[in-house]
């Protein structure tokens, strides 16, 4: 269609100047504010396991917000190289989709979901009237971006929790959860006076010269700004958060590979749009699937060991932290006396005001040590939380159903009874 490289410039441009534009900032914050609810239910968690107020809600949110920009360039890139051209209304009825189906359960704010949903509407129905070829090749990128930035960055903030496996016993694990708001530009027919000198677009860019030179008015390729967001979860019992998310990573990138192949052959019949349109949320469900029945049939990692107290996190920054422990070691002994037990290791942490001397086993150096250990003060949190022993009544439950899921149940089961 035109030079990749001559474009490069181009897109980096459009990219930058989106951010100019008053029209671009509702919804980008819209995005980051759904955002930063996700955040704030995840620091919640964490100030329950372990006792101390996290305080890292806007670090987290600045934190995916960086991310997404950069994924976001990424997949302008990717999207200008495989020539991904949208035209339409598509785009439109995205988010509000996205949004309806949030409600629901809090994992279905992802494209996969809202592209499928539109796509057989629009092969079933007729409504929306929309490319579905094109639209699934937008989930496809945008999922192939998520794969990067779950390598990247999957692994960071992971909640601690006490998740009931299938054989009913409750393990320690972390939960795995991440949100990122996604700024792209994406290639857009338009017709267009590009040879009209004087043009003025507040972001958009035209890209090639039009097909038919005598025609004033005619089809010019341009870059246009889209919001997107992307959300990842998952569960991390049988691999630590960083073997976990790189795992998923190439479960998703398989996903996003094998819908972007379906959908540049979707245009070829109906029938093979309609097996796209029901891959997109089916196929994001079975990675979902997949990668939790690995980790729920993987050996558990954080469990009792057969001395001492399994750590399953640490407060950066506590009194622990401090000390050097960090998750997954196994603490021995403090200031001499052995634990036998969790009970005997809250008693002491209660009762400690004095330094002490702490001896753990890291599991990082692979190696026993004593280190200095400060108290915050008598009856304070040390900032650390033990694996469960396998009978607690209390553990997190994964699900994600947001309020309109929990009112369709309640009001299913009294239909059903």
């Amino acid at each position: 269609m035109f030079p990749f490289v001559e474009v490069l410039p181009l897109i980096l441009r459009s990219f930058l100047r989106a951010f100019t534009d008053p029209q671009f900032w509702p919804l980008f914050l819209l995005v980051i504010f759904l955002i930063a609810m996700q955040y704030r239910r995840m620091e919640k968690m964490k100030e329950d396991f372990l006792g101390l107020k996290a305080d890292s809600l806007w670090a987290d949110v600045f934190t995916a917000t960086g991310f997404g920009l950069l994924g976001g360039l990424v997949g302008s890139y990717l999207m200008v190289f495989i020539g991904l051209t949208l035209s339409g209304p598509g785009l439109v009825y995205l988010w509000p989709v996205a949004i309806l189906l949030m409600l629901i359960n809090m994992r279905f704010l992802c494209f996969a979901y809202s592209g499928g949903v539109l796509a057989l509407s629009s092969l079933l129905l007729g409504f929306p009237q929309i490319n579905v070829a094109q639209i699934m090749a937008l989930v496809a990128v945008l999922h192939m971006v998520e794969s990067l930035l779950i390598l990247a960055s999957g692994h960071l903030g992971a909640a601690p929790a006490y998740i009931k496996g299938a054989g009913g016993q409750v393990t320690g694990g972390f939960t795995l959860q991440k949100f990122w708001p996604i700024p792209l530009v994406v290639l857009m027919a338009a017709g267009v006076d590009v040879g009209r000198e004087g043009l003025e677009m507040p972001y958009w860019w035209p890209l090639i010269k039009p097909d038919m030179p005598g025609d004033p008015r005619n089809l010019a390729y341009i870059l246009v700004p889209v919001i997107a967001g992307l959300g990842y979860g998952d569960v991390a019992i049988a691999r630590s958060p960083a073997e976990k998310s790189r795992l998923s990573a190439l479960y998703l990138g398989i996903y996003s590979l094998t819908l972007l192949v379906m959908a540049l052959l979707a245009g070829q019949s109906r029938s093979v749009m309609l097996v796209t349109a029901l891959f997109s949320p089916l196929g994001h469900e079975a990675v979902i699937y997949i990668s939790r029945r690995v980790e729920f049939s993987g050996k558990p990692l954080y469990v009792p060991p057969g001395r001492g107290v399994r750590i399953l996190d640490v407060l950066p920054g506590g009194a622990a932290w401090r000390a050097g422990i960090r998750s997954g070691d196994i603490v021995f002994a403090i200031n001499g006396e052995v634990l036998a037990d969790r009970n005997s290791f809250y008693q002491l942490q209660q009762e400690a005001f004095l330094p002490i001397m702490i001896d753990y086993f890291s599991r990082a150096a692979g190696e026993n040590r004593r280190e200095l250990l400060i108290p915050p003060g008598p009856g304070k949190h040390w900032g650390i939380a033990p694996v469960p022993e396998g009978n607690e009544d209390k553990y997190v439950e994964l699900l994600t159903t947001g309020p309109l899921g929990h009112w369709l149940r309640k009001f299913w089961k009294k239909i059903v009874n």
